[in-house]
């Protein structure tokens, strides 16, 4: 276990994201595949985040008044959360495109004059208005280094605030991981917006068996998801494709996650199914959009954005400069799939450290099981209750249907 006194000093987020991911040698076939991936996860990844804000919100039971800690990454999730009034959201993040994402949208809440112009922006998010608002609303509230984000240009010349008005959830590693996907069932024959005029979930079932599943007989399709790579697209480092595949061939773990996105949830009220397969969210009805996005949030998101706090700092970072009993939620979405015994250990040396009583904990996991117990140690482990039962039916409910596993912990009295 680490010395909580010990601070690493990062000299720029590279550093941090290579503290998480990096586990061999550079000059190893390994190593090479984790320093791509750091590379590639620098930029963009997340233009949405897939975990189901609903599950978490209903996990976690927050009070008004709590503080949340939140790893970002897309920021949906954390944005979500105000709709529960928290006292405060601390939403941190490894990589400087996602924090310049949160803070965006934080500052979109606060400044966009109605919720038509919200919608637009982040909604619909394909306007060339939206470059407008940005203009009028955003541009002079925020900081420096997120204005010089958003302003930056590409080789194209266009600034990546531009995306903005040219279908932004289209961009990002995970938006060309599923256009990519478009584009393969196009080539065996299979459109996958089709699915959005089904009407029940016998026809949706019907569809999967019969134009989805069989896509992953093909060769090609075996042979692209048996490498790494081919899953950076997701956010999924070497070390995770391993957790994700549970020994099994990545082409059968991907034919059940799918099978339980088209499947098990009705697709009108699935935003992860619009974003999968027509790659935009639905229209204003239902589960067609994530929590902020919907009209009845919005005066609430107007009042309490100011409460979130954006930082590029790892979770185990920012814990350790916190003091004790400070803190009431914690989000780790699926992080500790990345770590090493150490680095878990640290971590919940921290969350149980500034954790206040009835504190909870949640996050995803690659492989169905809880991955803390033989891991973390049990003097610490057990001073938490780990909710089973509670666990299995939210992974049950969790729509995005990318993960194996939801868990929930709670501090023990």
């Amino acid at each position: 276990m680490s010395d909580p006194a010990v601070v690493v000093e990062y000299r720029n987020p590279k550093e941090r994201l290579g503290h998480a991911v990096h586990r061999h040698k550079p000059v190893s076939r390994e190593g090479l595949t984790e320093r791509l991936f750091t590379l590639l996860f620098t930029g963009l990844v997340y233009p949405q985040i897939w975990e189901d804000p609903e599950v978490d919100m209903e996990a976690m039971a927050i009070e008004p008044g709590q503080h949340v800690v939140a790893i970002a990454s897309g920021g949906c999730n954390v944005m979500s959360y105000l709709a529960a009034d928290p006292g405060r959201i601390t939403a941190l993040d490894l990589n400087p495109a996602h924090i310049a994402l949160n803070k965006l949208k934080r500052e979109a809440a606060r400044r966009l004059p109605s919720y038509e112009h919200f919608r637009r922006f982040f909604g619909d998010a394909d306007s060339a208005q939206n470059i407008e608002f940005y203009e009028t609303f955003l541009r002079d509230n925020l900081d420096p280094e997120t204005r010089r984000y958003w302003e930056k240009r590409s080789i194209s010349g266009r600034r990546r605030i531009s995306l903005f008005a040219r279908g932004f959830y289209r961009h990002g590693l995970l938006g060309s991981f599923i256009g990519a996907a478009h584009l393969a069932a196009k080539f065996y024959g299979v459109k996958l917006a089709e699915i959005l005029d089904l009407k029940s979930m016998e026809e949706q079932r019907r569809y999967f068996d019969e134009k989805l599943a069989p896509l992953f007989d093909r060769k090609l399709v075996a042979w692209i998801t048996s490498k790494p790579a081919s899953l950076y697209g997701l956010g999924i480092p070497p070390s995770q494709y391993e957790a994700l595949a549970g020994g099994r061939e990545m082409r059968e773990v991907l034919r059940e996650r799918l099978e339980t996105l088209t499947c098990d949830f009705p697709i009108a009220d699935n935003y992860f199914a619009w974003q999968a397969f027509a790659r935009h969210y639905g229209p204003d009805s239902a589960g067609s959009l994530p929590p902020y996005l919907k009209r009845e949030n919005f005066s609430a998101l107007q009042a309490r954005a100011e409460r979130v706090e954006v930082l590029n700092k790892s979770f185990t970072e920012f814990l350790r400069a916190e003091p004790d009993a400070s803190a009431d939620r914690y989000v780790l979405l699926d992080a500790q799939d990345w770590m090493t015994d150490e680095q878990l250990n640290d971590l919940w040396e921290q969350i149980t450290r500034t954790a206040r009583p009835g504190a909870r904990v949640i996050f995803r996991t690659a492989a169905e099981p809880t991955l803390l117990p033989g891991r973390v140690a049990d003097d610490i482990l057990s001073r938490w209750n780990y909710r089973e039962a509670e666990s299995a039916r939210f992974t049950r409910q969790d729509r995005s249907s990318i993960y194996g596993g939801f868990h929930l912990y709670e501090l023990e009295s």
